[in-house]
């Protein structure tokens, strides 16, 4: 009988814990974030420099408890948006400045790609509505 309500604490607890991993932060009423340089449909080197921006939200670096801050992700290439609530990946196609970084240096093959912004929470967690950016496409040399 110690052993089953041992067990039944145990899954109760996992249970809480997955629900409140879930759950997204809401995101701050008019947060919005967009890609300040380089300019849609631009022409850039290999490397480059990638300036981001917020409105009405705060950064923060990852694990920041501070209501109403977040930091940025960069998205490459990628067709389809972590959902609010969703944990941001973490590959070359999701790009993380947990220190609140405002820009970044960034190296990629010759040929068209899209660039896009996402705010994270500070568990990389997609706010509620998402605050994403306006994807771009840049040209690389």
């Amino acid at each position: 009988m110690k052993t089953f309500m041992s067990r039944a604490a145990l899954a109760g607890l996992l249970m809480g814990v997955s629900v409140l991993a879930g759950a997204a932060t809401p995101a701050p009423q008019g947060a919005e974030v967009s890609i300040v340089s380089p300019k849609d449909g631009g022409t850039v080197p290999q490397t480059f420099v990638v300036k981001f921006a917020v409105e009405n939200i705060a950064l923060a670096p990852a694990g920041d408890a501070t209501k109403n801050t977040g930091h940025h992700h960069l998205l490459i290439d990628v067709d389809e948006l972590p959902a609010a609530g969703q944990t941001i990946p973490v590959d070359a196609n999701h790009v993380h400045f947990g220190k609140a970084q405002t820009q970044a240096e960034v190296t990629l093959t010759p040929g068209k790609h899209t660039l896009q912004l996402i705010l994270g929470d500070k568990n990389h967690t997609v706010f509620e509505p998402p605050i994403v950016s306006e994807k771009i496409t840049v040209n690389v040399k």
